[in-house]
């Protein structure tokens, strides 16, 4: 054993240490009110603390240590790398914006309900960052597990209705079914390490197994069923649409910001780290895993009525991105194209980050509007950013951000992804060559329907009029709340005016997975590529818009020397204009679902004839729900009642089931 040194490792052990103590005095919040407001805002001093562990991590050396703490022979060992570090930034810049959050949502809530938050959610922050420091397979699920119960609990903070109870059972589930999934990889290796029993369980042992083709295709395929499962990717994916919806939005914020994070690290540590040089099926297979995730995600989004479902299926969307470039990654690295996998790695890494911070920013905003109106149905919203002016502009950074709107972050990222399909044309086998720049088509269909789904998102909430009397009762969201919203669109902002900085920022943790730096330029098939050339100059887009803003201003003034007549709107010939003249979101979402009806299954609502205020409306249910889990769940409790039918009251019955069973039994022994 040794004891961790240096700044980073004691920042984290700051920041689980504080946050321990955090989840201990959550309990005491009911008999000591004042120390509530003291929890969330030392609970983002505690982030602030891992974030800055994981920056110092980014360009420092790699540093191990060995924990006292696990079973006698079999101690925890954790690691601090790019890789490492890389994700306990964002986990720590996002978590400071959301815990900020938490202390004006503890305020609105009773407090037996904050003392459960606060207790649930620092237990959630200290496992997360044992699973980013994890440097073994023993420590990895111990964390791993803590992390998906304390997840759960959070999910189920409203456990009092069905519909939370019926998310957090599936959000279970699921969550336990990847989790087997990732402890059979474990084991597989494990058998096949060099290493005594006492060291064959660490990621570096694990690392130098070297197992044969099949054995390590069969631990990619279980990692990535396992890890993806977390991530949300189809068909694993239809816990976020349940979840999202009953948990608090701030908890919501969490789930889609860094829990979803989490299946990508891991990804992407057995992937590259753990396991030997990829096969091009591995990459194949992630990236169509991954753009059909995507698109699903991207027209799922575009018609819900749900402003959480929205924003679930939306990271459904982005996460498909972040694999595709993952796919991409791992294609041109199992063909030696080192550079280019830098490439597809740095857009996966960036995405990462920018999802991130503008996915918790919309998140949390989403919050302040239920708050505030008491509504998730977008239908009833409207006109809000007359009572939220602070709130829509924080909100429209997002909107303009998730929907790849230059010079903002979620453009970078998407660009650099772009640039990665279209170098595929390097790669040997003329089939691949061929059909991997398609995608480049597929990805810009997914990000002209998530700008698509953004202009209906903040338009239907935002911009208008109130389609709901009561709307002009809402009131601004509090300082805390305004503030985490302002730091995650700083966050925005930075990483979209800073490329280049990002960039040299990921590049360490792409060196650690490639296991070779991404060099400025290369030279492929007579074509200069490189990460200094998959940038833009957001300085130049800026003085462009400005020049064009400005000549257009000179020219109108010049060609329009009066001033500007007002006059009323026309009305299409209605004396009065209402709210429900307004374009509703099913309206807004019919041609989506009318040209890609095959992928979705929408139930409509039809009034009555007689109905004096008729409204129509439509849900739309994941087909993977109603067509998969819904019949396989009819299936399963067919089998248990037939099961339950064979009971104590059959004795004969059942007596003839063992007397099967044991004639089976010794037959089938040697």
């Amino acid at each position: 054993m040794h004891v961790p040194t240096g700044l980073p490792w004691g920042l984290i052990l700051s920041a689980l240490i504080l946050w321990s103590l955090l989840a201990w005095a959550s309990l005491f919040i009911p008999k000591a009110p004042r120390i509530a407001p003291l929890i969330f805002p030392l609970g983002a001093l505690g982030a602030l603390c891992v974030a800055a562990a994981g920056l110092l991590a980014l360009h420092g050396p790699p540093v191990t240590m060995v924990s006292p703490l696990g079973l006698p022979g079999l101690p925890f060992h954790g690691r601090l790398d790019a890789l490492s570090g890389l994700f306990l930034a964002l986990f720590g810049l996002t978590t400071v914006a959301i815990s900020l959050d938490l202390t004006g949502y503890r305020a609105r809530e009773h407090y037996p309900v904050a003392a459960r938050i606060g207790v649930q959610y620092h237990i959630l922050l200290m496992s997360l960052t044992l699973v980013f420091v994890a440097a073994d397979a023993y420590s990895f699920l111990i964390a791993w597990e803590a992390m998906a119960l304390s997840s759960y609990l959070l999910v189920v903070t409203d456990h009092r209705t069905s519909a939370a109870r019926r998310a957090g059972f599936l959000y279970l589930l699921i969550e336990h079914v990847g989790a087997l999934a990732i402890l059979a990889a474990f084991a597989i290796l494990i058998a096949q390490a060099p290493a005594g029993p006492q060291l064959a369980y660490t990621f570096a042992a694990l690392h130098t197994a070297n197992p044969g083709p099949a054995v390590a295709g069969l631990v990619f395929v279980l990692a990535f069923l396992g890890f993806g499962a977390k991530a949300g990717l189809v068909p694993l994916h239809v816990w976020l649409p349940q979840a999202h919806p009953v948990a608090p939005s701030p908890i919501s914020a969490l789930l889609s910001s860094v829990l979803l994070k989490v299946g990508i690290y891991g990804l992407l540590r057995v992937a590259f780290v753990v396991l030997p040089t990829p096969a091009p099926w591995w990459g194949l297979t992630v990236l169509t895993v991954g753009l059909v995730t995507a698109l699903l995600g991207a027209l799922s989004s575009a018609v819900q009525s749900d402003m959480k479902r929205l924003l679930a299926y939306s990271s459904v969307e982005n996460i498909g991105l972040i694999t595709a470039a993952i796919g991409l990654a791992l294609l041109f690295s199992a063909y030696g194209l080192k550079a280019l996998a830098a490439l597809a790695l740095i857009a996966a890494l960036y995405h990462c980050l920018n999802h991130a911070f503008f996915k918790g920013l919309l998140f949390l905003g989403t919050g302040s509007v239920l708050h505030a109106t008491g509504e998730r149905n977008l239908g009833r919203l409207g006109g809000l950013i007359h009572r939220m002016p602070q709130t829509a502009l924080l909100m429209l950074i997002g909107t303009l951000a998730i929907a790849g709107v230059p010079p903002l972050n979620g453009f970078v990222s998407e660009w650099l992804t772009l640039q990665a399909f279209l170098k595929a044309a390097a790669l040997p086998r003329p089939y691949l060559a061929m059909g991997i720049p398609l995608g480049a088509a597929l990805t810009a269909l997914v990000a002209g329907l998530a700008g698509y789904v953004m202009v209906k998102f903040y338009g239907i909430v935002f911009l208008g009029r109130p389609r709901e009397t009561r709307l002009t009762h809402a009131v601004e969201a509090g300082p805390f709340e305004r503030a985490g919203l302002g730091l995650l669109a700083l966050l925005c902002i930075v990483l979209g005016l800073w490329p280049a900085g990002i960039i040299a920022l990921l590049r360490p943790a792409a060196r650690l997975l490639i296991g070779t730096d991404a060099p400025v330029t290369v030279s492929y098939a007579g074509a200069r590529v490189g990460v200094a050339h998959a940038g833009y100059a957001p300085a130049v887009l800026w003085l462009a818009f400005g020049v064009i803003a400005l000549a257009t201003v000179l020219v109108l003034r010049k060609r329009s020397p009066r001033p500007a007549r007002r006059a009323a709107v026309w009305n299409c010939g209605h004396p009065v204009v209402g709210a429900r003249m307004q374009d509703t979101a099913e309206g807004f979402g019919q041609p989506i679902r009318r040209i890609f009806t095959a992928f979705l299954a929408a139930r409509h609502r039809q009034p009555a004839p007689d109905d004096l205020a008729p409204r129509y409306g439509s849900v739309v249910e994941d087909r993977f729900w109603t067509d998969l889990y819904r019949p396989a769940a009819r299936g399963f409790e067919t089998i248990f009642a037939w099961t339950a039918a064979l009971g104590p009251r059959r004795i004969a019955v059942s007596l003839f089931c063992v007397l099967m069973t044991l004639i089976v039994l010794l037959a089938l022994a040697p």
